[in-house]
């Protein structure tokens, strides 16, 4: 929140005019962050707007920030005389500037779209930008945008082409990690069984990072990964037609390994594969699996492909096993 927009509120809040949620805001940190038995809980409400329109001017004007604006506010009341007092009167005002709700700026209501396993979905969203979304994965997005920001919360992978507006950044929450464009196409993959999340850039500039600590800037065909655990980030140069290689319908294994292939079932239909022998993750082929093929039918002509069989665990899961390929 700027300090314009915290003048703002206290403007309203002195006046009578703010809105029931800014009084709450004001009121609900003035009231935590003071003992039961404080001054600011003994006043009545005329000595509180007299309290606060003092504070105001004070560290503004103590701050050198005091413009041109002009609100006529009561005269203050003198509730403390000493130099701790002072200090104490700019770390509430500090307080109040830096951790008013965040929840502020975003949207109250929500919509959310949850993409089944093994199905795919495509959203238009109020401001013309389009999201894919793969398999298995939630999108959570405002009808309608406010003035000053355009923000969603991605679970999942998704591949975003955003519509340009200088005036409102796009921004996409994975978690802790927040990635911020003007207009642009890209990827964001969340792989929690590698802890990371990755951004890959197809068009334009993308920024990426970690709450308040800047990861770095990714071009087209560039791409950052950046461990959620370790908190480390790699970013290198990519194809990135490959990341987004999910978005087709059908799945091409192009002189492909078995252990390849494995991770691409995975992802497209949320199941876990494993090799009872290594040996089979070496064998290489060539296919295609049409959208509409099922796991089973798939893995009977990749095995069929490679002397292999498979069968699968009461718990889902699927064991692959085989001589192997050197």
């Amino acid at each position: 929140m700027s300090r314009i927009d915290i003048e703002d509120i206290l403007e309203r809040y002195l006046t009578g005019t703010a809105s029931p949620d800014e009084i709450k805001g004001v009121e609900a940190w003035l009231d935590q962050h003071h003992a039961r038995d404080s001054e600011w809980q003994r006043m009545d409400k005329t000595s509180r707007d007299q309290w606060l329109a003092g504070l105001y001017d004070e560290i503004e004007e103590s701050a050198g920030i005091k413009d041109n604006k002009v609100v006529k506010m009561p005269l203050r009341k003198i509730l403390w005389r000493s130099i701790a007092a002072a200090a104490a009167v700019a770390a509430i005002f500090f307080a109040i500037y830096m951790e008013w709700p965040s929840s502020q700026n975003k949207p109250r209501e929500l919509a959310e779209t949850n993409v089944p396993a093994g199905e795919k979905k495509h959203i238009t969203l109020a401001d013309g930008s389009t999201i894919s979304l793969n398999s298995a994965s939630v999108l959570k997005y405002p009808k309608v945008f406010g003035d000053k920001i355009r923000e969603v919360y991605l679970s999942g992978e998704g591949y975003f082409d955003i519509r340009h507006d200088a005036s409102k950044p796009f921004i996409i929450h994975t978690g802790n990690v927040v990635t911020t464009v003007l207009g642009t196409a890209f990827n964001i993959k969340v792989d929690n069984t590698q802890h990371t999340v990755i951004v890959t850039v197809t068009r334009g500039k993308v920024s990426v990072a970690d709450g308040s600590r800047q990861l770095g800037v990714i071009t087209p065909n560039q791409q950052l990964s950046f461990n959620l655990i370790s908190h480390q980030q790699v970013q290198q140069s990519v194809d990135a037609a490959k990341a987004i290689a999910w978005l087709e319908s059908d799945l091409h294994f192009n002189d492909i390994t078995f252990a390849d292939a494995a991770a691409e079932l995975q992802q497209r239909f949320k199941v876990n594969i494993s090799f009872a022998n290594e040996r089979v993750k070496n064998c290489r082929f060539t296919g295609t699996a049409l959208k509409a093929d099922k796991l089973d039918n798939i893995l009977k002509v990749i095995c069929a492909f490679n002397n292999a069989s498979y069968k699968v665990r009461p718990d889902g899961s699927i064991v692959i096993d085989g001589p192997g390929c050197n």
